[in-house]
């Protein structure tokens, strides 16, 4: 079966499902720095399928920026109203990140949106690359645009469950270090949301 045959077949399922930081952490709450409605995002889950099996696409944020500097994460940010929808607002944001053209991916499905602890429900919408494409980094963005083997992703014995004292208190988290990349925190926790939706 295809991962966009499993994911038609089983994201209803999870629809409704609480998914996000507070999973792990459930005396912190699924909103944890939120005053007022949580803030929407999205971020798109590019997988290329080639001969040499599938890949997701991941990018490390650059070291100057305000906020997650430096961290591995997938292309994506804010919905703007003018996005009018979770696709359409990954899909920008993945052109304006790493120049991935719209029309050089297939959308195959929504997993359940993802709250995090600074407040926003992030959509992460998956999306199918028939060939590998030629990107662009956004200097101002993005630092490196990289694959993981999606083989390495989908294996629970990668997914680690690491912590760090946060705010005084200890916050765990999933990561999945893989080659020099550590992949952690909300990116590591939606490869998680994946691979529970769609293999476990």
């Amino acid at each position: 079966m295809s991962l966009r045959e499993r994911l038609a077949e089983r994201a209803p399922l999870f629809g409704g499902r609480d998914t996000g930081d507070h999973v792990l952490n459930p005396d912190m709450g699924p909103y944890a720095k939120a005053k007022g409605a949580p803030k929407d995002a999205a971020v798109l889950i590019p997988i290329i399928r080639d001969m040499d099996g599938a890949a997701v696409l991941l990018t490390q944020r650059t070291a100057h920026l305000s906020a997650h500097a430096g961290q591995i994460a997938f292309p994506g940010g804010k919905i703007d109203p003018e996005d009018g929808t979770p696709e359409r607002a990954a899909l920008r944001e993945a052109e304006e990140e790493i120049g991935l053209a719209s029309n050089e991916v297939q959308l195959i499905g929504n997993l359940a949106p993802y709250l995090t602890g600074s407040g926003y429900k992030i959509i992460p919408v998956v999306a199918e690359l028939e060939t590998r494409p030629r990107l662009k980094a956004n200097p101002n963005e993005v630092a490196d645009i990289f694959e993981v083997p999606l083989s390495f992703l989908m294996n629970p014995a990668n997914h680690e469950t690491h912590s760090r004292v946060w705010q005084g208190y200890r916050r765990y988290f999933y990561a999945m270090p893989y080659q020099e990349r550590y992949i952690w925190g909300v990116t590591a926790g939606i490869i998680r949301s994946l691979y529970d939706t769609v293999y476990a």
